[in-house]
């Protein structure tokens, strides 16, 4: 952890259940990609593939895909089949910017912070939830795996890349990674982040947030903003 927490420059924040409340978009995008490839609704098959998405949340949906299909042209149909359901929903309206979360942002932007928005979904559906929030121009920089050479979570990439890209922070110890998974976790910690803070308001809870590095567990972003104006990083929250 840094010695001040206002020290931090640069804060990569997770888009779906960080700042984005989807309402199990995911898994209902998930059952359309595994009926396209045949995994029966209700089946111990289709159970054990639902219980994988759920555990790796957050990480680039292409590689869950070749972890659960194996061969690359069936990973990228189901991954097809994913973004394509997921695009639907979001354009029949079936998402929300978390309670505060736009505000947030925007309080961290006006206190000299620079922030970037990260998902582990291709660009395509990542602009479709921008557009449809109106936050296409919110941030100065958004990622995805696919902007970083490929690598989603829980490899550091996406946060190293907005290191590279903003020139926000002096050094990866001025960076804070925000988000409501355990692979958001990983990466912050992997990329050496001052700060790597969980959120209650996506896929892992407590334990298992601080269980993969986070040394703050708040219970939303609209609580971050405070805890970057605190003097001293202490033990954590």
């Amino acid at each position: 952890m840094v010695t001040e927490l206002n020290d931090i420059r640069l804060v990569v924040l997770d888009m779906a259940g960080t700042t984005v409340a989807d309402g199990g978009l995911v898994e209902r995008a998930f059952a359309a990609a595994a009926a396209e490839l045949g995994v029966e609704p209700g089946s111990a098959d289709h159970a054990a593939k639902l219980d994988h998405v759920r555990a790796t949340m957050g990480e680039s949906k292409i590689s869950v895909f070749r972890h659960l299909f194996g061969e690359e042209a069936l990973a990228r149909r189901a991954n097809a089949a994913f973004e394509k359901a997921y695009g639907e929903l979001v354009d029949d309206g079936h998402i929300a910017p978390v309670a505060g979360a736009r505000e947030a942002i925007e309080e961290l932007q006006g206190g000299g912070r620079t922030v970037a928005l990260t998902t582990g979904f291709a660009r395509v559906t990542q602009d479709a939830i921008l557009d449809a929030l109106g936050w296409s121009d919110l941030v100065p920089l958004t990622l995805c795996p696919a902007d970083a050479g490929g690598r989603g979570r829980p490899y550091p990439d996406m946060v190293l890349e907005a290191f590279l890209r903003t020139g926000a922070a002096e050094g990866v110890r001025e960076i804070a990674v925000v988000g409501d998974t355990t692979y958001d976790m990983l990466s912050g910690v992997r990329a050496g982040a001052g700060v790597v803070a969980g959120v209650l308001t996506g896929a892992h809870q407590e334990e298992a947030l601080r269980g993969a590095g986070a040394g703050y567990v708040l219970g939303s972003v609209a609580e971050l903003p405070a805890l970057l104006a605190d003097t001293a990083a202490g033990a954590g929250r």
